[in-house]
């Protein structure tokens, strides 16, 4: 990891951004002054209300943070693709008592807007998903002092990463809960998803900048190995979801450890790109039928999953969650990260003393 990064936090730890009120400041604070790195997360938030975040988190800590945006996406399916989902989704507004969304309700995200107030109030730390930033922001938030990391999930991806001009690149393998950060939203590549510790190779002979891994990391001894692997960093979401300071539904953080939910699985359904979440009813049934239609999905769907969330039903809810999740444990995010810190150290300590050349063919 280059200085800049490294002298930002004591640990290597960063708490995954999580969109929908999950990254809230007060878990962002609690990880940052247990030495890892909180991240707020701009998606579906306005520029004010981001402004407002910020100014919260800074009256919680005095140490650094980050801020993740998602770019903005380009239209991919046709219209009639959505209305067909609408009417396949006309039983579910049935079921909830609950109007379906406006498809059109926005595409960017007000993308230019954040990144004003991100520029106008500089940060410590950015980070891009759904894509790369232009040259021109990235060497903007350059100037302005803040370090820049961009997710990608192939070495592809992470080549457009090191030509635009990023500090450092998140590496997220197909693990990893919530939205897969693909710079293009290909159907075809919906179940082909790269493992962490394969593609974490592939990308450090790729490019030549520090990689941050993100992906299923649940335990001191996973952040070893992907350090080992060659990562600077490890990037945890779901290990954080369950912390009393998350901002997830109650809902949302038993299921990670209900046996009813034995598996995730990537799915379009909630959102109209690809996302791993717990299979549930809603899932199962609509996943198929899903278009590739992003953001135009996510605010068909908004009204029916924050009907089941009020209902208190998890069949309905999107229940994004990496493939370690019933690995979650419920403690505040402070201990979690000393937690991890110890489990980390123990594993490097076992590892420099596992005698050189064993283990060899019986």
């Amino acid at each position: 990891m280059s200085s800049a990064l490294t002298d930002l936090f004591p640990y290597p730890i960063v708490q995954a951004p999580m969109a929908g009120g999950v990254s809230v400041p007060r878990l962002a604070a609690a990880v940052c002054e247990a030495g890892g790195l909180g991240f707020l997360a701009a998606g579906y938030k306005t520029a004010d209300g981001v402004y407002q975040e910020i100014k919260q988190l800074r009256s919680l800590t005095a140490r650094p943070f980050g801020v993740n945006l998602f770019m903005p996406q380009p239209e991919y399916a046709e219209r009639g693709a959505v209305e067909v989902y609408a009417h396949q989704l006309a039983g579910e507004a049935a079921w909830y008592e609950a109007e379906l969304g406006d498809p059109d309700s926005g595409r960017d995200d007000g993308y230019d807007a954040k990144l004003a107030v991100l520029l106008d109030n500089p940060v410590p730390v950015v980070s891009f998903h759904f894509g790369v930033p232009s040259a021109e922001v990235l060497e903007s938030l350059r100037r302005a002092g803040t370090f820049t990391l961009v997710t990608a999930t192939t070495a592809e991806e992470a080549r457009a990463v090191e030509r635009a001009g990023a500090d450092a690149v998140i590496v997220q393998g197909v693990e990893a809960g919530g939205h897969q950060g693909t710079h293009r939203d290909n159907p075809e590549n919906d179940r082909s998803g790269i493992g962490l510790l394969a593609l974490i190779a592939q990308v450090r002979e790729a490019v030549n900048l520090p990689v941050v891994a993100a992906g299923g990391l649940m335990r001191g001894s996973q952040i070893a190995a992907v350090l080992a692997a060659g990562a600077s960093a490890a990037q945890l979401g779901t290990a954080f979801l369950v912390t009393p300071e998350s901002g997830a539904h109650a809902v949302h953080k038993q299921a990670l450890t209900n046996p009813l939910f034995v598996r995730t699985e990537l799915t379009r359904a909630f959102s109209g790109r690809p996302a791993r979440g717990l299979v549930n009813r809603f899932l199962r049934e609509h996943g198929p039928y899903a278009p590739a239609a992003y953001p135009e999905v996510h605010h068909l769907t908004s009204p029916l999953r924050k009907a089941a969330a009020k209902a208190g039903d998890a069949q309905g809810m999107a229940l994004w969650a990496g493939q370690g999740h019933r690995l979650a444990r419920e403690l505040p995010a402070g201990q979690l990260v000393e937690v991890l810190v110890s489990e980390l150290a123990a594993a490097r300590t076992a590892l420099s003393e596992f005698p050189a050349g064993a283990g060899g063919a019986a």
